[in-house]
């Protein structure tokens, strides 16, 4: 949210704080997310959402590692990206950006919906390794992504400075704590890329539940969460493509030069094998 400068008064400031707390609010409970324009500073709704994030491991790393300029044009293509195939989820209602972590809030009210979730976090997964090879080409360290998917009832608010303009939609509630606890294990010590909690596991088609295995944080052998190594098959081929192209293209690249150096020093045991005038 941009500020626009307006001078404190706390006898006001006092004023809003009794107005809101004496306030008659709402809180609707449906199934579905509402459109941002139901919301007022007097209600809120309580909904059935998944909640997606993508967080980069080892951050302060690629700050050693890189300089401003560079480190700039890493997070503006990361961040760029994500929140582009966040944005192509058809059931995607906000997206929120917090430093290098990308959320998004869904709206699954079937469960067919919950597999359109868990295809976006395959493409989040291959446009971090799409990037990835793009660093390396440029001789820039890379890095890793966690990504964490859960499922539940989330309060929708609208919070803000009333009568200033500045305002934003909220979510609060467990399913928001648990994507972000989710994504925090991801690609950490020995847990894979993408966590989902068992909720959303649940509802998957079992196409998608074969690609994923249980993890066990006790010795009880209770079933936390679910996890693996997810890939967009599209994306992984264009991927494989560029890479098989560039390798043709510096093998041609070197067999010219070779041949170059071939010719050139035939020339040259020719010219000192000659006899001048």
């Amino acid at each position: 949210m941009e500020s626009n400068y307006s001078s404190f008064d706390h006898v006001k400031s006092d004023g809003r704080i009794q107005e809101i707390l004496d306030s008659a609010e709402t809180f609707d409970e449906v199934d579905d997310i509402p459109s941002r324009d139901r919301l007022s500073y007097s209600n809120g709704f309580y909904v059935n959402c998944t909640a997606l994030f993508i967080d980069i491991r080892g951050s302060s790393e690629l700050a050693n590692n890189h300089t401003r300029p560079v480190l700039g044009k890493l997070y503006r293509s990361y961040l760029s990206e994500c929140v582009s195939v966040m944005n192509s989820g058809i059931n995607c209602r906000e997206i929120f950006i917090n430093g290098d972590c990308v959320s998004g809030i869904f709206s699954t009210p079937l469960k067919s919906d919950i597999d359109t979730v868990f295809s976006t976090a395959a493409q989040l997964y291959s446009i971090t390794e799409i990037l990835n090879w793009r660093l390396e080409l440029k001789g820039y360290s890379t890095f890793r992504c966690g990504l964490g998917i859960a499922y539940g009832r989330a309060l929708m608010l609208k919070a803000g400075y009333k009568g200033s303009g500045i305002n934003d939609v909220i979510w609060m509630g467990d399913v928001v704590n648990e994507a972000s606890n989710l994504c925090h294990d991801g690609n950490r010590g020995s847990r894979k890329a993408l966590q989902v909690s068992t909720t959303v596991f649940n509802n998957l088609s079992e196409h998608n539940k074969d690609l994923l295995t249980p993890v066990h944080k006790t010795l009880l052998l209770q079933t936390d969460q679910y996890e693996g190594y997810v890939v967009n098959l599209n994306m992984e081929q264009y991927l494989n493509n560029l890479k098989k192209e560039f390798q043709n293209s510096q093998q041609l690249a070197r067999t010219l030069r070779g041949g170059l150096l071939g010719l050139y020093s035939s020339q040259s045991s020719s010219m000192l094998g000659g006899r001048y005038p």
